[in-house]
């Protein structure tokens, strides 16, 4: 095995049933048939690889394609518990490239985010994939804002994020005529991408590599096999088992989880801590009307409160031409609804028992009644966005179906 998946094998806790090198980091036909694009020309057989990956959203696929072009001796599989790849968290995204400047200088964040916007641009430069340098606002509407203003301004030059400067509001009107703030950083190097096309892109060259794909494997328990009475050479070649909810198995030497929402969980079978646990939360976004989209032409986002890990409401344009705005901040009672009434039982269980969530509604309880009153009611969304755009209406916008 590759000396680096020994290492990576290594920062992980023993698995149930006592196997080692566990790796916490994962689209197709019925398990134990290779996806229709790809190739599987590395395997050891339909259901035994050197490494597993667990997830077949953007990171499981970019983990997988990079395994699979450093070490192209390996034979690697990726299961995804759904029929296609990509449709969760990859595919219910803004589809932002964000430049990096809102991370703390010479963090790992900062860094892979500079380095991933370039990669992104340059992956999709390579392969064709449609994307747009719209670049984008920061804008400062009231005067406390603009010392913050400045102060991120001189983080993004600190982060090496190309191209920033300070405009005053002349500029703003040249770049977004409809727009009107006292100061805004100008971030040409913002871009927006349809992520699940990169994600598709990526498994496409996993398997033209020789990587497999599973789909329709929801991965129920991951263990160490027992010694098999004949001595099978799986059984010593491959130790780990994955078993799926209908039952069916792959065996592996390393499986490396990136189960996106339910990474906690997944986390916890494969014998490693489970913590931090998942808190879903739904970005809860409306959209500008067709006829009202020349308002903006590119991402708008408000100054940053510090305080608060989010963001703020801002205007998205969408590689389909539509311009979304938001988005608030609200809780969610399933870790995959996507809509307001979506409700799993277990997963509010889990919110409520095993999760910080009282801890994290006390430290900022005013800040979420804010994003619940917002999410509740139109027209105080609409009041936030008319600080930067005032021609905006509640009869100009309707709610992401």
């Amino acid at each position: 095995m590759a000396p680096a998946l020994r290492y990576l094998g290594g920062a992980c806790a023993r698995a149930r049933g006592g196997f080692s090198g566990a790796l916490a980091w994962g689209w197709g036909p019925a398990p134990g048939a290779p996806w229709p694009l790809g190739r599987g020309g590395r395997r050891a057989s339909t259901s035994s690889f050197d490494v597993v990956i667990v997830g077949g959203g953007i990171v499981g696929l970019a983990s997988a394609r990079a395994l699979i072009l450093r070490h192209p001796a390996l034979s690697i599989g990726v299961l995804e518990k759904e029929k296609d790849l990509a449709v969760h968290q990859t595919g219910h995204n803004s589809g932002v490239i964000h430049s990096g400047i809102y991370y703390k200088p010479e963090s790992l964040k900062a860094r892979l985010c500079v380095q991933g916007a370039a990669l992104i641009y340059e992956y999709c430069n390579q392969k064709g994939i449609s994307y747009k340098q719209c670049g984008k606002l920061i804008v400062a509407v009231e005067q406390e804002e603009i010392p913050r203003l400045q102060a991120l301004y001189e983080r993004g030059l600190q982060n090496g994020v190309q191209g920033l400067r300070l405009i005053q509001p002349e500029d703003i009107k040249k770049k977004e005529p409809y727009c009107r703030g006292l100061m805004a950083i100008d971030c040409p190097y913002t871009g927006i991408v349809d992520y699940r096309q990169v994600a598709l892109s990526f498994a496409q060259d996993f398997q033209e590599a020789g990587g497999s794909v599973l789909t329709n494997f929801e991965v129920k328990e991951i263990e160490k096999a027992k010694e098999s009475p004949s001595r099978s050479k799986d059984g010593v070649t491959y130790p780990i088992v994955i078993r799926n909810t209908k039952g069916e198995e792959v065996r592996c030497q390393y499986v490396v989880t990136c189960a996106g929402l339910y990474s906690d969980r997944i986390s916890e079978l494969s014998g490693c801590n489970p913590d931090p646990r998942i808190v879903p939360f739904r970005g809860d976004y409306l959209v500008l009307k067709p006829e009202k989209r020349y308002l903006v032409k590119g991402n708008i986002y408000p100054v940053p409160d510090s305080r608060f890990p989010f963001l703020g409401v801002h205007f998205t344009p969408r590689m389909d031409g539509s311009i979304w705005l938001g988005p608030n901040a609200v809780l969610a009672l399933k870790r995959e609804g996507y809509r307001p009434f979506d409700f799993s039982a277990r997963d509010v269980m889990d919110v409520i028992i095993k999760s910080g969530l009282i801890k994290l509604v006390f430290q900022n309880f005013s800040y979420g009644v804010n994003e619940m009153y917002k999410a509740l009611f139109l027209s105080a969304t609409v009041k936030h966005l008319q600080k930067f755009i005032p021609e905006i209406t509640v009869s100009d916008i309707h709610r992401l179906s």
